[in-house]
């Protein structure tokens, strides 16, 4: 049989429909994101919160949210580049600011619910799994659900830094160890102790000392900014600690700045003109 060119011809364009816009920007996985936010017909209009984690290569974005026709409702939000308010100014996208930023997200929310008087969360940091319970004689826990986006949820991933900050904190969200720091896969065995060091930033500080060893001039390079800030292998332990019971202390946002009555807003474009004035009036 002769080789035939599959070409696709007008009954085929006539059938062609094109893809969400989210979907052809590569920003949205609708197959992920459809499982996240539908909810129980029996449910009625019971919201249904996601915990959506996001990360850039200088800020974690960490927000609680559920779905609505007209577009997803924000109930509050936290980041990474508030730790500086509660002593860690370094060091913002590892996974021990990971697990503060989850843990300063599941306080403010559960102080704007009125939540946090009933559920303390896990306030001795072991590494090891913690599941939040109803209270009783105290409303329902405030439950969600990891809303990972694109990211690869690879073991030791710093998004389980989020979540486990999160649940600490005094969230209920399904989850299990087998995507935590120091998970075997092989052996099924999960240690805890190898995760509370990732959590207080262990792994940093050993890095940082080996490379201090072996070469000062990477050192200086790739840690001038801990040096800068005084952060030493010895101390960063002690600093993440001061943080969480920080975070614990006051969770809530900073306050805005109030803005003057007769300020002008920014333009970024050029004034539109009239017929009659110059073009460089």
């Amino acid at each position: 049989m002769p080789f035939v060119k599959v070409v696709k011809d007008r009954q085929y364009f006539k059938r062609f429909q094109v893809k969400y816009r989210r979907r052809r920007e590569g920003k949205t996985d609708y197959y992920a994101r459809k499982r996240l936010c539908v909810q129980d017909k029996n449910k009625y209009n019971t919201p249904k919160y996601r915990l959506i984690v996001r990360f850039t290569n200088k800020d974690i974005t960490v927000q609680i949210a559920y779905a609505r026709i007209q577009g997803d409702i924000v109930l509050s939000s936290a980041y990474a580049h508030e730790l500086p308010r509660y002593g860690v100014k370094v060091g913002l996208t590892n996974y021990a600011a990971a697990y503060c930023t989850g843990l300063l997200m599941a306080r403010r929310v559960l102080t704007k619910l009125d939540l946090a008087k009933h559920y303390s969360g896990q306030t001795e940091i072991d590494g090891d799994e913690y599941i939040v319970d109803d209270a009783p004689g105290a409303p329902s826990a405030f439950r969600c659900f990891l809303d990972t986006g694109l990211a690869r949820t690879t073991t030791g991933a710093r998004i389980f830094g989020v979540l486990k900050g999160a649940v600490d904190g005094g969230l209920n969200i399904p989850h299990n160890c087998k995507r935590f720091p120091g998970y075997d896969s092989e052996s099924k065995d999960f240690n805890a102790d190898v995760h509370r060091q990732h959590i207080f930033g262990n792994h940093v500080s050993q890095y940082m000392r080996s490379l201090q060893e072996d070469d000062q001039d990477a050192f200086q390079r790739q840690f001038s900014g801990f040096v800068k800030a005084g952060v030493t292998a010895d101390s960063m332990e002690g600093m993440y600690t001061k943080a969480h019971a920080a975070i614990r202390a006051d969770p809530s946002p900073k306050p805005k700045k109030e803005q003057p009555a007769n300020k002008k807003p920014k333009r970024f474009g050029r004034k539109k003109l009239s017929r009659e004035q110059p073009a460089g009036a």
